[in-house]
């Protein structure tokens, strides 16, 4: 049941039939949304600007769409956007009463104030390509503690004035079919606050928020959650500040950075000073264009001689990676030994971060039973990405940090002062491109390149820091807790920062399906023992070979590569042809939305056609091609069709499989993907698409 709901447009693209009728669409369609969607794609596609469709009324459920002919254009118009934007639109007003016979119109003015576009990064639309294959890799959290009182409807009301301020909170993504970035004029205010009673731990909060997922279409790309403490902290009660946030939109320097804003809002009643940021991650995306920045220019070292590490076999049965969860492993120096630790790196030139470095190329050396020869070892390096020539850059918030692999050749006989400043050397010359794309294969495809696991200190602005006297004033202190989340496509990762005493807190998360816990253990254990030695044992003549010394003679695995892509053929088939010679119903997944399968659809949709699904994977588009071309030239029409959303990707595939002589596939879009109701408007438009194919 749709519990009385007027029932959405569904869209069928038909290219033989020509620019006057090659869209068809059925349902209840306001034409103040059409002339909106009209606009829209002016501002997506600026070569679409001068010659719009028009829209040809045939009764209150039936519409064609007369499309502009010019043999002078760039590009063909994007029928599949336009097709996207009508079936998202709501209905018309049930009570207003339906036009009478066939009438036309040209475009009019804009419904409603129009959302900006604007173009994506690089590093963007990688994240958006991975999140293809893993979606969970691009799902990252921070936590603070907040002692004192929290008055919950102050801070959603501070929260909400962030979002006004900050474009980046009230962004989404449109494919047409690339992607990019569409700034809404509002955004929603995702803050629950959570009693103790209602939620048994931290842990169990923090995997729910994780599986939620993001609706990349739809602005919202961070939500909080907050936990208050139980009975056994009512000494010092507090409650937890979870901020869950996807890594395509923000980072962990912007989240820190929104936090920030946060608490100067809370501390003034909800209200924030001053109008919307810039620049803002739109004018960063646009100075990047305007230099023509690719992924990474090339100047990305490649790692060299670096074999791709497998992962141990475990006892046990074989379980897929990613599928058993996180592990998390933490541990710290005193606030005492970090300062050591600082004052001893900054005696031969380097910043701790270079310390750590050194002494996880050494670890990583040691498990390559190399020794006492020579091995080339290599990690990932989190770098902030904020070296771009843009003024205001560090208090713009956007996915700017990156991850690029570093690599490094060691020995027993090296000395450990001239490692140090080779990484601190290195890692300089890369921040010259840490804002680019690394380019590349698609994650896990190129097997090694994640080896080592990932390296990450953590910096950026703290709240506590910056408003930490007021915010005492009103009883509240606030600390950052940890970074969360999953490894971020790596086997392992290791994160390092400071907390508010300055000691040096060490996470570890890995994948359990990649990495034995004692093996994890093992090697953060041995990490903080040497930052604990070098200040005091080091000497400018200590090799490597010494330093390795000062370890137990425990067996150590190496880290291996992260979790492979999955590879599974491009077409899943869901159900076979009712009648002889039937056509084919190829499924696709909305760009952007989380995952919900197609099974409900195979449940409501009765029509003789083979049901079938297409596994989008970014650097398997050849075989994505190759696999629908197949089904173009089996018997019958080949019918692609999904939900709102896909039209821009489906008329695209269906232009890249049309050989000379092939019927061009017909696209069916309709429904909303997340929605109850939408396999059965979906099914609903794919019976009517197969009755007007019958009756031609």
């Amino acid at each position: 049941m749709n519990d009385g709901r007027p029932a959405g447009v569904c869209a069928v693209i038909d290219p033989e039939r020509g620019a006057h009728s090659a869209l068809v669409l059925h349902g209840p369609l306001d034409t103040a949304c059409f002339h909106r969607a009209l606009h829209h794609i002016a501002e997506i596609r600026p070569d679409a600007r001068h010659q719009g469709p028009r829209l040809l009324r045939h009764g209150p459920g039936l519409h064609t769409v007369e499309l502009p002919h010019d043999d002078a254009a760039s590009a063909p118009y994007p029928v599949g956007l336009l097709a996207d934007l009508l079936t998202a639109a709501p209905g018309p007003d049930p009570e207003a009463g339906p036009g009478a016979g066939p009438a036309a119109g040209p475009a009019g003015p804009p419904c409603g104030t129009l959302s900006r576009t604007q173009p994506v990064t690089p590093l963007q639309r990688q994240r958006l390509a991975d999140a293809l294959a893993w979606p969970d890799h691009q799902i990252e959290q921070l936590v603070w503690r907040w002692y004192g009182p929290l008055d919950a409807a102050r801070f959603e009301a501070a929260w909400q004035a962030v979002c006004g301020r900050e474009s980046v909170l009230r962004t989404g993504f449109v494919w047409d079919p690339r992607p990019r970035a569409v700034v809404f004029d509002h955004g929603p205010t995702d803050v629950v606050r959570h009693p103790h009673h209602t939620v048994i731990r931290r842990a169990a909060l923090l995997a729910r928020e994780r599986a939620r997922g993001f609706d990349l279409r739809r602005p919202g790309a961070a939500r909080v959650a907050l936990l208050d403490s139980g009975p056994a902290d009512a000494a010092a009660p507090f409650t937890e500040v979870i901020v869950t946030y996807h890594r395509a939109l923000l980072d962990s320097w912007s989240v820190r950075l929104l936090m920030r804003e946060c608490c100067r809002a809370y501390l003034a009643d909800g209200v924030l000073p001053g109008g919307e940021r810039r620049p803002d991650l739109g004018d960063c995306a646009r100075w990047l264009r305007a230099q023509g920045v690719g992924p990474a220019d090339g100047c990305t070292p490649v790692p060299a001689h670096r074999p791709a590490v497998r992962a141990v076999p475990r006892p046990g049965p074989h379980r897929p990676a990613g599928s058993a969860g996180t592990g998390v492993l933490r541990t710290a120096l005193t606030p005492d030994r970090s300062a050591h630790l600082a004052h001893w790196a900054a005696h031969w030139g380097v910043a701790e971060s270079s310390v750590l470095q050194a002494v996880w190329a050494m670890l990583l050396y040691r498990a390559s039973d190399a020794a006492p020869g020579r091995a080339t070892v290599g990690f990932g390096l989190d770098f902030p990405g904020r070296g771009l020539l843009l003024e205001g850059i560090e208090g713009v918030p956007g996915p700017f940090e990156n991850a690029l692999p570093v690599t490094v050749d060691v020995d027993a006989t090296r000395d450990l002062p001239g490692l140090l400043r080779e990484l601190r050397d290195l890692v300089m010359d890369m921040a010259a491109c840490e804002w680019g794309a690394s380019g590349g294969a698609a994650p896990g495809r190129d097997r090694g390149t994640r080896a080592g696991g990932l390296l990450a200190f953590d910096c950026g602005p703290r709240a506590e820091a910056a408003y930490g006297t007021e915010l005492a004033a009103h009883g509240i202190r606030v600390e950052e807790q940890e970074a969360a989340g999953a490894p971020a496509g790596y086997a392992l990762r290791l994160r390092a920062g400071h907390d508010a005493r300055r000691g040096l807190v060490l996470t570890c998360v890995y994948d359990p399906g990649l990495v034995d816990g004692g093996a994890a253990r093992t090697l953060l254990a041995h990490t903080v023992r040497l930052l604990r030695l070098l200040p005091g044992t080091a000497t400018a003549g200590t090799t490597v070979g010494d330093v390795l010394a000062w370890l137990p003679d425990a067996v150590m695995s190496p880290v291996p590569d992260g979790p492979p892509a999955p590879e599974p053929a491009p077409l899943v088939p869901l159900r076979g042809a009712l009648a002889p010679e039937a056509a084919t119903v190829c499924l696709l997944d909305v760009p952007g939305a989380p995952r919900t399968g197609h099974w409900e659809l195979v449940r409501h949709y009765q029509g003789p056609e083979a049901l079938t699904a297409l596994r989008l994977t970014a650097g398997e588009e050849a075989a994505q091609a190759g696999a629908l071309g197949s089904l173009a030239r089996s018997g019958g029409r080949l019918v692609l069709g999904g939900y709102s959303g896909v039209g821009a990707l489906a008329c695209e595939l269906a232009r890249q499989i049309t050989g000379p002589g092939m019927r061009p596939p017909l696209v069916v879009v309709g429904g909303a993907c997340g929605d109850p109701d939408g396999p059965r408007s979906l099914a609903s438009a794919l019976r009517q698409a197969s009755a007007s194919a019958a009756r031609r």
